[in-house]
């Protein structure tokens, strides 16, 4: 297979893997299989892993440094070019440097965007031509949250949030906390007490300022770090749980809001100031040939 490249692409660049907030979160049910069915709005953020690719000869998938706490082979890089080669029968290798910048168990995604990232930028250096629906079905088998960091742009979600809608969200400034603590996803989805049943909603609902997320009350109450935090950053703006967590967050209006409560909390806090975005950085990257953090 020759390693057709759209001119854009080029090995050793560095490919920003940004966060993603869950900015509302509904249980409306669950399948026969145990998957819950969501309704969910994802807008991205500008903080980013940055993700290197180098060629390599002998066909290899490797990573330049494995994650501290992370067996090589679970790395979601490794098992997203792996899955490519398996699926288009490449015989390309390569070696995947990670620059890990997002929190590990927070609830930003960062795991499952590294794999999109991936997913996305092997497919055009190895020229595998493969679509971006094509994309996405390979990325929901490595997790739910890896589509929508394929396909690129804020999203309405449903199913189990792989149903994605484009949705244009006013792009404020954000501040996050990562609590010292790493919720149970598979904890929460489990718990006897989980909302499992509200009402469907629409996008107008959300938009008139329904942003409830069902996995609070289960989350603050097992975990009082993440209650702490959500005292902490309400003193500010509404102080909201992104997906499961640990990750909480507010949004501001104005820059100068944000910085004052980034200031305020970070000596406490593990914190980050960020901006929230439609556009995936990595695909404002593809549009304009760069983007930096």
């Amino acid at each position: 297979m020759s390693q057709k490249q759209n001119k854009q692409f080029v090995w050793m660049e560095k490919w920003p893997a940004p966060a993603k907030l869950n900015l509302m979160l509904r249980i409306t049910g669950q399948r026969e299989d145990g998957y819950h069915l969501l309704q969910t709005v994802f807008q991205f953020v500008d903080l980013c892993d940055w993700i290197t690719f180098r060629p390599v000869e002998d066909g290899r998938v490797s990573l330049h440094k494995a994650i501290p706490g992370v067996p090589e082979l679970d790395d979601l890089t490794i098992k997203a070019a792996n899955l490519l080669k398996a699926e288009t029968g490449c015989t390309h290798g390569v070696c995947i440097e990670v620059e890990k910048n997002l929190p590990m168990g927070g609830g930003l995604g960062g795991g499952s965007s590294d794999a999109a990232t991936t997913l996305v930028v092997l497919n055009e250096l190895w020229g595998l031509g493969l679509t971006t629906e094509k994309l996405m079905t390979l990325g929901l088998a490595l997790g739910a949250d890896v589509p929508i960091f394929v396909y690129g742009y804020s999203s309405w979600a449903e199913g189990v949030g792989e149903k994605l809608e484009k949705i244009d969200i006013p792009e404020q400034w954000v501040v996050i906390i990562k609590p010292d603590c790493h919720v149970n996803t598979k904890e929460i989805f489990s718990a006897k007490d989980l909302t499992r049943n509200s009402k469907s909603i629409t996008i107008g609902d959300f938009i008139a300022g329904q942003h409830q997320n069902d996995c609070l009350g289960v989350v603050r109450e097992r975990y009082q770090s993440v209650k702490d935090a959500l005292v902490d950053l309400s003193d500010f703006s509404e102080a909201r749980l992104t997906g499961t967590g640990a990750c909480v967050f507010a949004q501001f209006d104005s820059e100068d809001a944000a910085v004052y409560a980034y200031k305020s909390l970070k000596d406490k806090w593990q914190t980050y100031l960020a901006k929230g975005v439609n556009e995936s950085p990595l695909f404002s990257k593809l549009k304009f040939g760069k983007y930096t953090s």
